[in-house]
């Protein structure tokens, strides 16, 4: 599927890698679980913001498929961090119309939260606003691997598949891939966030850790993308790289 050379404006999906938990904890003094409850804050706060901003798409990377290397204590910290938002961003997600859904291997999550993910999904399916996509047991390489799975189950030919085969059987094939990749932290990789959709996605790394954005971090990177010209591969129209 092609597309033409435009400029953005407001970009309609942002997918936003939340890095820098454990930092922000030790730089002062604390165990990485602190840095965690207040990444959770700021994800609200992002939420709320981009809500504001009409943004249409957030996906937030929440917990990747590698993630699971890390202690069990961590793991279990995350885990219940994400049934808290669920359960406590109910009235939040009514008023405001947000639909919530999920990105990731949900048979690779404990029963409890995946059935957690699984009601909150349905119960806000029919809400017509600003879509959060929560990345939990994500990776965008095992999303992939997904998809052609279920094509194979499909009996698609596989020595004649399109891109447009495999994006139909992504987590969300519905969702427009992310204009805008945000990271945290100062780290300048994706680590496997979305590798199909965000292949020609606009990149923003900012130094901040996590914990510490705001809405105005938002604001300020959505403006700084709003004044980029996006070619998808095309030349520039003034001839330029």
């Amino acid at each position: 599927m092609g597309r033409e050379p435009c400029a953005p404006g407001a970009p309609r999906h942002v997918g936003i890698i939340m890095d820098g938990n454990g930092r922000w904890a030790r730089r002062r003094g604390g165990i990485r679980t602190q840095g965690h409850l207040e990444g959770l804050a700021a994800a609200k706060r992002i939420v709320k913001a981009a809500s504001d901003m009409g943004i249409g798409y957030l996906t937030l990377y929440v917990f990747s498929t590698e993630n699971w290397k890390r202690a069990v204590s961590e793991v279990g910290f995350i885990m219940g961090l994400v049934r808290q938002y669920l359960r406590a961003e109910m009235d939040f997600c009514r008023e405001n119309r947000i639909r919530v859904r999920h990105a990731g291997d949900a048979a690779g999550l404990p029963r409890d939260i995946a059935g957690d993910i699984a009601d909150t999904v349905e119960d806000t399916k029919g809400f017509d606003g600003m879509q959060v996509i929560l990345a939990l047991n994500y990776g965008g390489r095992d999303e992939i691997l997904r998809a052609l799975r279920r094509l194979s189950a499909k009996g698609a030919d596989m020595a004649a598949l399109t891109e447009d085969d495999v994006a139909s059987c992504l987590d969300n094939p519905d969702v427009p891939d992310p204009d805008l990749i945000i990271r945290s932290a100062g780290e300048f990789r994706t680590s496997n966030f979305l590798l199909w959709e965000g292949a020609y996605s606009e990149l923003f790394v900012s130094p901040k850790l996590w914990p510490d954005w705001t809405g105005e971090d938002l604001a300020g990177a959505v403006g700084e993308y709003s004044g980029r010209h996006r070619r998808f591969g095309a030349a520039a129209p003034d001839g330029g790289p």
